[in-house]
């Protein structure tokens, strides 16, 4: 699939398997309600954990009511792109369904161009790890057939990837907590 058939997937609610910038990734749009709890289905996750939302750039943020002040546009600019997830306040109802109760949504501006160019195609996504809770995140498309088969709408093949999942980090004034390492 080229990236104009797999932004229209995501646009109409599709979810699929791609390699991001830490590992490969079951993505679909964060702003289809649908899309995310069928991604919640599929890894049949923990609905009171929320997922990583991905963005293109900081801006994308305004679209969940974060306002961008100086000071967090410094503190972001230290850790992005890259593996780091933020948790940040976010005081929008309508986005319950990605924050589950905890008002708050972690985002991550992934260190990867072809990423965030679809993004910048289709809006933010999220992309949690290709597998079922509990099992061992997907290293390469074929593993990830192992755990959704037909279930999802599309493959994008890349590199066998090994990585771990991002470094979820938390701001609370001028200190820095780690969530998950």
């Amino acid at each position: 699939m080229d990236i104009e058939e797999i932004a229209s997937s995501i646009s109409t609610g599709g979810v699929g398997i791609l390699p991001t910038d830490t590992i490969y990734g079951l993505v679909g749009s964060a702003l289809h309600s649908d899309a995310i709890e069928r991604i919640y289905d599929l890894k049949q996750r923990d609905p009171k954990k929320p997922f990583i939302v991905l963005i293109a750039d900081m801006l994308d943020l305004e679209q969940f009511g974060i306002v961008l002040s100086e000071r967090l546009v410094v503190q972001l600019e230290q850790y992005w792109p890259g593996p780091y997830s933020i948790v940040l306040p976010t005081i929008d109802d309508q986005f319950e369904y990605l924050s589950r109760g905890t008002d708050t949504i972690a985002f991550r501006l992934p260190d990867n161009d072809e990423l965030r160019e679809l993004i910048r195609l289709v809006g933010p996504l999220v992309a949690p790890s290709a597998n079922v809770e509990g099992l061992p995140p997907a290293e390469n498309v074929r593993e990830a057939r192992g755990y959704f088969g037909t279930d999802v709408d599309f493959y994008v093949e890349g590199e066998e990837l090994v990585g771990k999942p991002s470094t979820i980090l938390e701001f609370d004034g001028e200190e820095v907590h780690v969530i998950r390492d």
